[in-house]
């Protein structure tokens, strides 16, 4: 198999397993502490990928906000914020989303080889790769691997997340829970359908629990490339610290 990065999918559900609400309006699943640790992984990665409907939907910067881990990797002779990346099989995305307009930096559009012409309007804002007819994470992977890509930050949404998940692409899983429920069907879930490689005869290893004011953390290991350590909580973009979660 060719190299891929190290990845890390990160995601915040309601108590009942959603990313969101139904009704249109963005469902905050997060609090303040959590999104500054959320900071200090991006901080460590190379890349970042959401899917189409993430950037459609969220509008996400995906950027480093805290002003010294940018500079901490500038000092390391990296970009202030990782490289941003998407995936469309329609090619509907506007350049004017923060996705694309904010943090400067490289961007990547993987797009299926029928939205690639779609994707004329974004040759001025971002590099579209087109990725043949069905866009798969094992050849994203692969090809962000051959960018040089090391570590990827995958933060959604749930179809994206099923994709790694089942396809085995993943190393770490961080899921932050929510002290509420959704109680909607149509919302949408953390994993669609799929054969995962962890159920009921193979379980996945809990590697940390941390509460973070009125969320907690659950990080998971889910590859034999997973190591015991976490970033930073200073979120310098250093070396990570070990872990003190089990």
């Amino acid at each position: 198999m060719a190299d891929r990065p190290y990845t890390v999918l990160s995601c915040g559900m309601s108590l009942d397993g959603y990313l969101d609400s139904a009704s249109g309006e963005r469902l905050v699943l997060s609090n303040r502490a959590d999104l500054d640790r959320v900071d200090a992984v991006r901080a460590t990665c190379d890349a970042i990928l959401v899917g189409a409907a993430t950037v459609r939907n969220d509008d996400p910067r995906l950027t480093v906000r805290a002003a010294r881990r940018r500079t901490a990797r500038v000092a390391r002779g990296r970009t202030p914020s990782p490289i941003k990346v998407t995936v469309t099989g329609s090619g509907d995305l506007d350049p004017r989303t923060r996705f694309f307009t904010h943090g400067g930096g490289t961007k990547l559009v993987y797009a299926a080889s029928a939205a690639a012409t779609a994707c004329s309007n974004l040759h001025s804002v971002a590099t579209v790769v087109d990725a043949g007819a069905t866009v798969t994470m094992r050849w994203l992977s692969e090809d962000l691997h051959a960018r040089g890509v090391r570590r990827l930050m995958v933060e959604g949404g749930g179809h994206v997340h099923t994709q790694f998940l089942t396809d085995d692409l993943a190393d770490e899983l961080h899921l932050v829970v929510a002290p509420f429920f959704v109680g909607d069907s149509q919302a949408v879930r953390f994993v669609a359908d799929g054969a995962f490689p962890f159920h009921a005869g193979r379980r996945a290893r809990l590697a940390q629990v941390r509460q973070l004011g009125d969320v907690v953390l659950l990080r998971y290991g889910l590859s034999d490339r997973f190591t015991q350590v976490e970033p930073d909580r200073d979120g310098d973009g250093g070396p990570p610290a070990e872990s003190v979660g089990q």
